[in-house]
């Protein structure tokens, strides 16, 4: 129903955002990575959404581009992990973390996240590894969109050790946090490089 809602981003909590659009004021939840990407009170955002809708309640959950969106939604495929506890995951460990430790069936790495302990680690491993959309939309797609405009970078990242798929998405994702907060990031290749290094790292 809702892909995306820009607007001034116009207030936070500890969990969620507010952005207000045509005088109109969304809350959006979000994880606790995604506040701080999302940057400062005051200034034009883009928030990508997934609309939670039960009965006797609605609620938004946003995110600062569609692959933290992808996921979020992956994580809420695992048995016994709804959409609060797949942002607390989210808020505990950045996404390209996530993404290794579950294509490399990490349990130490998955059990530092908030809430979950070895059985929901091992759930969440057999549920999503190699079955990750992110990951599979890059292989599938022959890593198109990124590697055209930044395959410089990628084949740095790559040249140093990282893995070419998560470096894609890690660049990809990094690109549209950027642009969210105003940024072109094929003018600012060098800060897209450094910031991909620390994410990846």
């Amino acid at each position: 129903m809702f892909n995306s809602i820009s607007g001034i981003l116009s207030g936070k909590t500890t969990d969620s955002v507010y952005v207000e659009n045509s005088g109109i004021e969304w809350e959006i939840f979000v994880s606790a990575l995604a506040l701080d990407a999302l940057g400062s009170v005051g200034k034009e955002v883009k928030v990508y959404t997934w609309l939670y809708h039960r009965e006797d309640q609605m609620r938004l959950f946003g995110f600062p581009n569609q692959a933290e969106r992808s996921l979020f939604l992956d994580l809420t495929k695992v048995e016994g992990v709804g959409p609060r506890q797949a942002l607390k995951i989210m808020s505990g460990l950045n996404s390209s973390s996530l993404e290794k430790a579950l294509e490399e069936g990490d349990l130490d790495t998955l059990q530092k996240a908030p809430g979950v302990g070895k059985k929901t680690a091992q759930k969440m491993i057999l549920a999503l590894k190699g079955k990750l959309t992110n990951l599979n939309e890059v292989s599938s797609k022959g890593q198109a969109s990124v590697s055209c405009e930044y395959e410089d970078i990628v084949t740095a990242l790559t040249e140093m050790g990282f893995e070419r798929k998560s470096v894609i998405v890690q660049v990809e994702k990094i690109a549209e946090e950027m642009k969210a907060a105003g940024s072109d990031p094929l003018k600012n290749e060098e800060e897209l490089f450094r910031r991909s290094i620390v994410a990846l790292s």
